[in-house]
């Protein structure tokens, strides 16, 4: 189950990949609470977030990698900024720091972790902020960035607390600043980044500013998807094809 204005082509890999795809008049939450409902009835396996062990599982490979591409030891990344929607990217990779440290292939050294979410839909940065350990549902939710359009993530106080553990933060940024970091991404980089991504890209900017970051550390950005499976930035769409 998914929304209905779900980008087209997620829908047509799910059709294709042999499922049968129902369409909800609401947003991920609600089609996650449907799919619970449904498995129940059925007894069916459900995949919804943190419901099974193998998505975050999964994610701990983002860690393992950040872990192996530096060299083990403590060459991990001194900042990681994440969009951030049922939030299993941080806790599976805090969950794979936290193994790797126990085998002894990494130091103490932590990366401060960063959420990142849309000023439209920012339940996480909003129980940051307030101290909360649990978030409350972010009511009228709308951003561009779909990934990240998570009203009530289940696994909210897991989250926050591998920030706060870590030392890091939580930012939110709105949609005009994802598609100028988009377009800016493309140019500077030759990466078309899914509005997840551009997100990240205006959450440094946004970090830098607060002086949560000083221009010296090593920062990594996650980008989750590919901008084609959006709506390009209006910019692109308005420029003349010679």
């Amino acid at each position: 189950a998914v929304p209905r204005d779900v980008p087209p082509i997620n829908l047509v890999e799910m059709q294709l990949s042999g499922a049968d795809v129902i369409l909800v008049d609401g947003l991920i939450d609600e089609a996650g609470r449907l799919m619970h409902r449904l498995a129940g009835e059925h007894g069916w396996f459900e995949l919804n977030t943190l419901k099974e062990p193998y998505r975050q599982e999964g994610k701990k490979t983002l860690g393992f990698e950040l872990a192996e591409q530096g060299g083990w030891g403590a060459c991990l990344p001194d900042v990681i900024v994440f969009p951030t929607g049922g939030g299993t990217g941080i806790v599976g990779m805090w969950k794979a720091f936290d193994e790797l440290r126990a085998l002894g292939w990494l130091g103490p050294k932590r990366p401060r972790m960063v959420v990142v979410q849309s000023t439209g839909c920012a339940p996480l940065v909003r129980a940051f902020e307030q101290g909360a350990d649990h978030a409350e549902p972010w009511e009228r939710a709308a951003t561009i960035a779909a990934g990240i359009r998570v009203p009530s993530a289940i696994g909210d106080y897991l989250v926050l607390k591998a920030v706060r553990a870590s030392g890091g933060t939580a930012v939110a940024v709105g949609d005009p600043e994802i598609q100028a970091a988009q377009l800016e991404m493309a140019r500077e980089t030759g990466i078309y980044s899914a509005p997840e991504g551009g997100a990240t890209w205006a959450a440094l900017k946004a970090l830098r500013q607060r002086g949560f970051l000083s221009g010296e550390e090593d920062v990594v950005l996650f980008n989750t998807a590919i901008g084609t499976k959006y709506e390009p930035p209006a910019e692109t769409v308005s420029r003349r094809v010679l």
